[in-house]
């Protein structure tokens, strides 16, 4: 098995690039060509990282897949996600990084809503491809954050460098969104593939072995992380992921009420329900009667 080369400071990924650390807990840094200190390794990180990257420069992995980065694109890491970094000794880093320890915006508002930025959990062929105009953007929000951390430290540093860092993070929110209208044709596809792969399941025994299908197993057989998947289904539909699974199994359900030659709990059963009850409780929920009133309705 390979180490895992741990980074749990920022301070020590600034000098990893040998580059002077002017906050113990945030840095923006510009690679500026300076070679790191270890040429392929698997890392681990104790703080978020945004790297702008300038130049298609190696491969940057998380598990097993490879990040989807090419000029002017902003990959995002959260502490405790094993990258690798796969790069030749000729390599030359061009580009930028934001890097930030939790305990920096502890307490604050973008602590209180980092959950919001689904965008950490991203992972292969979901990064953020910038036009010249939004790169302008981000190089602006990072240069708002190193002129803090260029002067004294103060009573305010900590706030606004926090909330700089909060509005970064608000635009790529707002740069995620126009990267999904964008990718219209793309994300179509997934739709697609997603409600083959429902078809598929129930045209299988996975019902009956596996239990109903999960939000994260149908991710995964798409190749997505289970975050992207959401995100995804959610601006397409205006429905999350679950609420779309259970809207497709609701669906079969009252196809299947409809022939009476079949119990409540067998068709609960078939649909990967561990307990009927479970079932006609959800049935209610959804479509607004019990399943027994449906079929005596219909």
């Amino acid at each position: 098995m390979d180490d895992v080369l741990r980074i749990d400071t920022v301070s020590q990924h600034d000098a990893f690039y040998h580059k002077e650390n002017l906050h113990p807990l945030v840095s923006i840094m510009d690679f500026d060509g300076r070679t790191p200190e270890i040429y392929s390794k698997k890392m681990n990180f104790g703080f978020y990282a945004v790297y702008l990257k300038d130049i298609n420069c190696g491969d940057i992995k998380y598990g097993k897949n490879t990040y989807d980065y090419q000029d002017k694109t902003l990959v995002f890491v959260a502490p405790g996600q094993i990258i690798n970094v796969d790069i030749n000794k000729d390599y030359k880093p061009q580009g930028y990084a934001l890097l930030f320890h939790p305990d920096l915006i502890r307490g604050t508002s973008l602590g209180k809503h980092m959950d919001d930025y689904t965008f950490f959990s991203y992972q292969s062929n979901e990064a953020l491809h910038l036009s010249e105009k939004e790169r302008r953007i981000v190089l602006d929000c990072f240069e708002k954050i190193k002129y803090e951390l260029e002067q004294n430290t103060d009573k305010h540093s900590r706030m606004l460098i926090a909330a700089n860092i909060e509005l970064f993070l608000s635009y790529c929110i707002r740069f995620y969104d126009r990267q999904f209208i964008t990718r219209n044709d793309a994300n179509k596809g997934v739709l697609e593939q997603f409600e083959t792969l429902l078809n598929d399941y129930y045209q299988s025994d996975k019902p009956q072995t596996i239990g109903l299908p999960s939000v994260t197993y149908c991710a995964e057989q798409l190749n997505l992380s289970t975050n992207y998947f959401g995100d995804l289904i959610k601006k397409e539909t205006g429905k999350t992921a679950l609420e779309y699974i259970q809207l497709k199994i609701m669906d079969m359900a009252k196809q299947k009420i409809l022939d009476s030659s079949k119990t409540v709990s067998e068709i609960a059963y078939e649909l990967g329900f561990k307990y009927p009850q479970h079932f006609t409780r959800s049935f209610k929920k959804i479509i607004g009667t019990t399943p027994q009133d449906y079929r005596y309705l219909n």
